[in-house]
């Protein structure tokens, strides 16, 4: 667009542009909680993008840092899931050594399948989402960093399109915790019977999606990576607590559903 970045505007705030410059007109009184959405560092934003002043991409770069730290294997090659987690992956392999490779390649006219209202929708749109350059893994134990599980729709169809391109043994690195809960701020996410990690522990999710280990990465790993503190952010998806008061079991759908 051309533009120039001033600053950001802080919460509670209203900002006044005119030909008298920017002013700050009202600023709510602030308190000790700011409750920034994590999940902007995971994946919300684009990688170049900055928050408080700290570019995404070397975030990503350190969720994969400390994962490897959490989460070490031995293995051929690391991948990301394209192409949210390739920074992450890189991350990955540059703590661990390992080195660092392509092994799927995204469809650039699918979008985000995890906000699809429909199941046979997301289905059918992660079949579309990825394809496999099976002569670059095959024989090979492979580490797949990807940035979250939410519904493990995309993860076992991940894991099995690594399997018949050849891949000998694959590990599973999560940049998030497990979700446990939906996001009640804006988030297009899931309820909370859809999560899988709401409903099934580690060793059962490993099985579900078909990987030979799974790994996530824990809060204080993730808070460490994006140079915050608790204080700072909201992790209500992955802990339950909210920053404010929220109705929990309210359905998305609630007010397009025939009574």
């Amino acid at each position: 667009m051309g533009a120039e970045f001033v600053r950001e505007v802080k919460p509670g705030e209203a900002v006044l542009i005119n030909q008298n410059g920017i002013n700050s007109i009202y600023q709510k009184e602030k308190n000790d909680f700011l409750g920034t959405c994590v999940f902007e560092h995971i994946y919300f934003a684009r990688p170049d993008s900055k928050i408080n002043g700290t570019l995404l991409y070397k975030n990503r770069m350190a969720m994969g840092s400390e994962l490897a730290k959490e989460f070490p294997v031995e293995a051929d090659m690391v991948i990301g899931v394209p192409d949210s987690a390739t920074a992450a992956a890189v991350g990955y392999s540059q703590e661990s050594g390992i080195p660092f490779g392509e092994g799927l390649v995204k469809n650039r006219y699918v979008g985000r399948t995890f906000i699809i209202p429909d199941q046979i929708l997301r289905d059918a749109g992660v079949r579309w989402k990825l394809n496999l350059l099976s002569e670059l893994i095959e024989g090979k134990k492979i580490v797949v960093v990807d940035d979250s599980i939410v519904r493990g729709t995309t993860t076992p169809h991940v894991v099995n399109l690594l399997k018949k391109g050849g891949a000998k043994e694959i590990h599973f690195r999560i940049c998030a915790p497990p979700i446990i809960s939906p996001c009640h701020f804006g988030v297009d996410m899931a309820t909370k019977s859809e999560l899988l990690a709401a409903n099934m522990d580690i060793e059962e999710i490993r099985q579900f999606i078909g990987a030979d280990s799974l790994g996530y990465l824990s809060h204080d790993g993730l808070i460490k990576a994006v140079n915050s503190s608790r204080d700072n952010l909201c992790l209500g998806c992955f802990t339950g607590n909210y920053p404010i008061p929220v109705q929990l079991e309210m359905d998305k759908l609630i007010l397009e559903t025939e009574s």
